[in-house]
């Protein structure tokens, strides 16, 4: 396969690479972007564990409980000028209330807000604003006690990252730690159980390549592997990270201390995931003087 400039700077830019060293390592992996990058974390060659997930995306997160049932619901548009718009916050209100009667996204498109669907309200919203919006993301959480929070609100129960929590026991203000806590680390389950076996299984090959790089033996290899994996879960899982309120506890320990049991938890945050095409205004530019 040839390896395109265009491939060796999007490989650059996900892994913080010299640019040779990611062209070897697309051409090592035949172009595989997923291959590249770990090639490249096996060689420990990528500088920085970027997430490929960027924020590219404007708009809000919207958060409502009701009883033990709660709602986050994600609302995009292409500028943040329309996030600070009160109508849109009114809109995305109203939307996130709509959504706790209903069970997936294309029910609360169909579902009613004063009288129009929510699907009707965003084009008359898109005409009326003059920027493209779209319902994008929709989560539910039940639980014996259901905690929300939003980081950086702009107005009540809306903001950039929204999260639910749910427990079993423990109090409100605890929840709540647990919440900022999720706002801010991002973990990607509640515990090992939840993690996809496959991306634990990557991982662990991932770590096992960097180690025999190292030309250590198979045994002291196993044990090696054996402690990264451990530091791996205590990273990803919620309840073994360090609790950003007491780091001498994980969440789980201070769970238990709080007389709670966590049993899931929600984190949306606005644009997560989505690429956006940056213009080299520069070229735009030049492009446009040649007619």
């Amino acid at each position: 396969m040839a390896i395109t400039a265009s491939m060796v700077k999007e490989l650059r830019d996900t892994t913080g690479a010299g640019m040779m060293d990611a062209k070897k390592a697309l051409t090592e992996t035949d172009g595989d972007m997923e291959a590249a990058v770990d090639w490249l974390r096996t060689k420990g060659l990528a500088k920085a564990a970027k997430k490929s997930g960027r924020t590219a995306a404007e708009g809000l997160v919207a958060v409502q409980v009701e009883g033990g049932h709660g709602v986050a619901v994600e609302v995009n548009s292409e500028t943040d000028f329309v996030g600070k718009n009160a109508e849109f916050q009114s809109m995305v209100g109203n939307i996130a209330e709509a959504a706790l009667k209903v069970d997936n996204v294309e029910a609360l498109k169909q579902a009613e807000i004063n009288g129009k669907t929510v699907e009707t309200t965003l084009t008359d919203a898109i005409a009326k604003i003059g920027e493209n919006m779209s319902l994008r993301r929709m989560v539910s959480l039940d639980g014996e006690t259901l905690v929300s929070y939003v980081h950086n609100a702009v107005a009540p129960g809306m903001g950039k990252i929204g999260v639910l929590v749910a427990m079993n026991g423990g109090d409100e203000a605890f929840g709540k730690q647990v919440a900022m806590h999720i706002a801010a680390v991002n973990p990607a389950s509640l515990s090992e159980d939840d993690l996809d076996p496959a991306v634990v299984e990557k991982e662990k090959q991932v770590q096992m390549d960097i180690a025999r790089e190292s030309g250590k033996p198979e045994q002291v290899i196993e044990k090696m592997i054996t402690g990264r994996m451990q530091k791996y879960m205590s990273e990803v899982t919620l309840l073994n990270q360090p609790f950003v309120v007491n780091p001498d506890l994980t969440v789980g320990k201070a769970a238990e201390e709080a007389g709670a049991t966590i049993t899931g938890f929600v984190r949306l945050e606005v644009g997560e995931g989505i690429e956006v095409v940056k213009e080299d205004f520069a070229a735009e530019v030049a492009k446009a003087a040649k007619g």
